[in-house]
């Protein structure tokens, strides 16, 4: 049986590229800090915009991934075509 492709060097390659870019969270459009804790809700993570359980072919595509919070990825969850809901620059 083979072990999880994410935990390959191929993968692992793929989200230090994207995190070295320093591109902000492509749901919520926040800035991502690489230093926080990888457990932490505002951390970096690798999101794919076509989810990997529906296109598993399409792990290491870099046109399919992109930079995220741990949490905007969270509440993507797997749906293809997902935008964040809109929010207000500020309260009213």
């Amino acid at each position: 049986m083979a072990g999880n492709p994410r935990n390959g060097r191929p993968y692992r390659r793929l989200v230090a590229e994207l995190k070295a870019k320093g591109l902000p969270c492509w749901i919520c459009g926040h800035e991502i800090n690489p230093r926080l804790d990888a457990r932490h809700r505002l951390s970096f993570t690798l999101d794919h915009v076509v989810p990997v359980s529906k296109r598993p072919d399409l792990l290491l595509d870099r046109a399919n991934a992109r930079p995220a919070h741990r949490a905007c990825n969270s509440s993507k969850g797997n749906r293809v075509g997902y935008t964040a809901p809109m929010r207000a620059s500020r309260r009213w």
